[in-house]
């Protein structure tokens, strides 16, 4: 059992430090499919669990968020809800578990010609982001999910 555990951090580890060394390598900008999950039909979605007091605090956008189908990182609902005047927070539901993952930042101050400043697929693990991180900064950030945490792949500040 711990073998297997270890085996498999390894393994992210190592698909981790290519997809960061690849991104960093070179100027390309990390791409959906290029970071690909499964997607699943997730036929009943587990009972959401509130382990933390930031995810408890949000209960009620989390459990309406979780009414929704799968639609990113092959078997998570990606939840998003605003936190004042364009402000957004998010999280990723795991559908199978319950387990809830918060985006690490609030995300504001998007350039005003997009319309959705949170961008991910059912189908892949990259979350692009355009704004400003908890109101500092502003650009387009490359984040890998690995199903318990974001990971910065890229920033692309203006």
């Amino acid at each position: 059992m711990v073998l297997n555990v270890m085996r498999r951090s390894l393994c992210f580890l190592s698909i981790l430090c290519a997809v960061s060394i690849r991104c960093i390598a070179s100027d390309d900008l990390p791409k959906f499919e290029n970071c690909a999950a499964t997607p699943e039909t997730v036929q009943k979605q587990a009972r959401l669990r509130l382990t933390i007091a930031e995810t408890r605090r949000y209960a009620t956008q989390l459990r309406e968020a979780q009414k929704h189908p799968v639609d990113f990182a092959g078997h998570f609902v990606m939840a998003s809800w605003g936190c004042g005047a364009g402000c957004v927070m998010a999280a990723a539901i795991d559908a199978r578990t319950g387990a809830v993952t918060m985006v690490p930042f609030t995300l504001s101050d998007w350039p005003l010609e997009v319309t959705e400043p949170l961008s991910f697929r059912k189908d892949s693990c990259l979350l692009i982001v355009r704004g400003s991180r908890n109101e500092k900064g502003r650009g387009t950030y490359y984040y890998h999910f690995d199903g318990k945490s974001f990971h910065l792949l890229k920033a692309d500040e203006e």
